[in-house]
């Protein structure tokens, strides 16, 4: 809106006007404004005159936020009246409009002071006769809601009386300081049997409004506290491959092969306290403190001495405890960066972290600082990691408070709805920095260096980048991974030299949901050594895997170590997919001359009711190259077939909830050639049940 000072002023202001050129000169003139209240509200439905000194008038109506115009105005002097039912009348004289101008104006228009505030009385028609009297007034209905005001009775007049003033909002609402306090009614049923929506919440009580749950504040409004108490209970009979020994539980057996069977258990009870600060649901929280020891008690039994300990008189069963600090950080928000949640945060001490989307390079609980937040209204999520790693304990896999000589580095990038919305891609880059170091494990194995080829300690200096996404394409859904490992090994027990990695992993998983049932296929590669004792090392490995892919939990390759007889090193570990001839994945080192994986999955998940779910899954494998394991075991013509791996289970929720959690399966592994060649031609299989409780 263009304002004329010199109009506003009543004075004439001179000026030369300037023109595009071609541009036609104007003619005409433009009057436009706003009307308001004198509380500064836009008044609609105001009378708007203008009158030309020669007597012509033009008239509008405001509209309902008080604005007008008069348009194609002939150049000339000008007067405007405003008028509305209620208003006291306004005038503006010697409006000058030249050729081109906007004259605009901007007033208030006063109430009519008449000495009522009460609703105007519409005047009666003479024909109607007298204004009758009012009647008894109507008993009011009672109700549970706040009564309204009722107008006061009229003056024998007939004009209404003032009307009483407004309530106050002490008087309109209830002030409760303690909003997380608000006694809901615990009597009221929604339907006459069933669902209750108010529940009075007690301290024991983990599924209703419970203080030690974080559902309301602890200190103040902002400060929570949230108690988990966890125990995970794990059963597996087993058949494994075991060497008979030289202290065999059976001195006159002349089998190489020992007794296969065995039974584990394991129970984990953990203790989480989290102490946080934070306002809502979407809001990061400003800062928290977290700490969970865990318990470890797990017992084996085998059939053979030297397996339980390496010393054969410690017979053939153990039971071990174990108490390890698996989180222990602090946690402080350092900035916002926008309105939408987008934060920047610092985390240091133990803490949980998993570099990608299915576990497949690091997924482990280590002490070490993490910078990490959002960007673009948490569309972009990133991470920049350093972990100092600890010694695990061999039997219970727990932390332990010794220093392991190696250091991670981690940073990654995710951006959400990439290409379509629901796909999510990362970008990442590890690093895996391992000293040299000795170490035996706590049954007296050593572990590190690993006690094959010509035993030394060495360091290994490992870069990963990769690219993961995760996500759906229609109906379709996607999960895949590509990761590249550079970098060298001081010295390779298998090459017995110094070696440069060169190695290559891929995962590709492909899945559709048809009603109740879920389909996938997926294919994991992870590359070999074809020339063990070149200066190359191409066999890939990992730094902490766990991977969740081709079954997870429901594979016997994935879950069951497999050790390689004689060697001192395992075939596969527990809890990974790449034959990387490890002692273990917690203690030893990473290996690059390793045979590779090819793998090929088929599942299917089953919703059979909303608390039951039901797995079926196979997985057919076979190694990249075997050049590594016809050095390691001088055996030459090994086959590249290992063995089709199967298995069915089912996850049983009770509550609907992750409260109460059993989870049992059934694994087979039918051996190939290859695996015959190397190790047995025995049917495996394991027999498994795992119960979690969470309050």
């Amino acid at each position: 809106m263009l304002l004329l000072s010199g109009a506003l002023a009543g004075q004439t202001l001179e000026r030369t006007p300037r023109r595009i050129p071609r541009q036609s000169v104007p003619t005409n003139a433009a009057v436009e404004g706003i009307v308001e209240t004198d509380t500064g509200l836009g008044l609609g439905g105001v009378a708007i005159t203008l009158e030309g000194a020669g007597g012509a008038k033009r008239t509008t109506t405001t509209t309902g936020d008080g604005a007008f115009r008069f348009l194609d105005l002939a150049p000339g002097r000008y007067a405007l009246t405003a008028a509305r039912d209620g208003f006291q009348p306004f005038e503006r004289d010697e409006i000058g409009l030249a050729a081109g101008d906007v004259f605009a104006l901007q007033f208030a228009m006063k109430t009519t002071p008449t000495g009522l505030e009460g609703l105007r009385e519409i005047p009666r028609e003479p024909a109607l006769g007298p204004k009758p009297a009012r009647g008894p007034a109507e008993p009011r209905i009672s109700s549970p809601y706040r009564a309204l005001l009722e107008p006061p009775p009229p003056e024998t007049t007939g004009e209404p009386l003032p009307l009483a003033p407004l309530a106050t909002d002490a008087e309109l609402f209830e002030v409760i300081p303690d909003r997380w306090n608000y006694a809901f009614p615990t009597d009221y049923h929604r339907y006459p049997v069933g669902e209750v929506p108010y529940v009075k919440g007690h301290w024991y009580d983990p599924f209703n409004r419970n203080k030690l749950k974080g559902d309301y504040p602890i200190i103040g409004n902002r400060t929570f506290l949230n108690l988990n108490l966890t125990s995970d209970t794990f059963f597996d009979g087993r058949r494994l491959p075991i060497p008979s020994g030289l202290g065999s539980s059976s001195p006159g057996a002349t089998d190489f092969y020992g007794r296969f069977g065995q039974f584990f258990m394991t129970e984990n009870i953990g203790l989480s306290v989290t102490l946080f600060h934070g306002d809502t649901t979407f809001r990061p929280v400003d800062w928290q403190i977290k700490f969970m020891p865990v318990i470890n008690i797990n017992y084996l039994n085998v059939q053979e001495n030297g397996i339980v300990n390496v010393d054969p008189t410690k017979g053939t069963t153990r039971l071990d405890t174990h108490v390890g600090l698996q989180e222990g950080f602090v946690e402080a928000k350092l900035a916002d960066l926008s309105d939408n949640y987008d934060f920047i945060s610092l985390r240091a001490g133990i803490q949980s972290f998993n570099s990608d989307f299915r576990g497949f390079i690091f997924s482990d609980q280590e002490p070490g600082v993490r910078l990490f937040g959002t960007l673009g209204s948490n569309r972009y999520q990133f991470n920049a990691a350093y972990f100092a790693m600890l010694e695990k304990d061999t039997n219970s896999g727990l932390n332990t408070f010794s220093y392991r000589h190696q250091q991670v580095m981690i940073a990654n990038l995710y951006r959400q709805d990439f290409i379509k919305p629901g796909y999510t891609i990362q970008a990442s880059f590890h690093y895996n920095k391992d000293d040299p170091s000795f170490q035996l494990n706590t049954n007296n194995f050593l572990a590190r260096p690993a006690p094959i080829g010509l035993v030394a300690e060495h360091a290994i200096r490992a870069y990963y980048y990769g690219l993961t996404g995760d996500g759906h394409f229609g109906k379709l859904n996607v999960t895949h991974a590509f990761y590249q490992a550079l970098g060298h090994d001081s010295f390779n027990e298998i090459a017995e030299r110094r070696v440069d990695i060169n190695a290559q992993m891929a995962a590709l998983e492909l899945s559709i949901d048809k009603d109740w049932l879920r389909y996938r296929a997926s294919f994991f590669y992870a590359s070999g050594d074809k020339n063990p004792l070149g200066g190359s090392a191409r066999g890939f490995d990992t730094i902490f895997d766990n991977p969740n892919f081709a079954g997870g939990f429901f594979s016997f390759w994935d879950r069951e170590g497999i050790g390689l007889l004689s060697t001192g090193v395992s075939l596969v570990n527990e809890g990974s997919l790449v034959p990387d001839l490890r002692t273990s994945k917690g203690e030893g080192q990473s290996n690059f001359v390793n045979p590779g994986l090819f793998l090929y999955n088929a599942g299917v998940d089953i919703d059979i009711t909303p608390k039951l779910k039901g797995f079926v899954n196979v997985n057919f494998l076979r190694f990249a190259d075997t050049e590594p394991l016809e050095l390691l075991l001088f055996q030459s013509g090994i086959h590249a077939g290992i063995g089709a791996d199967s298995g069915i289970g089912l996850t049983y929720r009770p509550p609907l909830s992750e409260n109460i959690v059993i989870t049992g399966g059934v694994n087979a592994f039918a051996p190939f050639q290859g695996f015959r060649d190397i190790l047995t031609s025995r049917t495996l299989f394991s027999v498994f049940t795992n119960v979690r409780f969470r309050f």
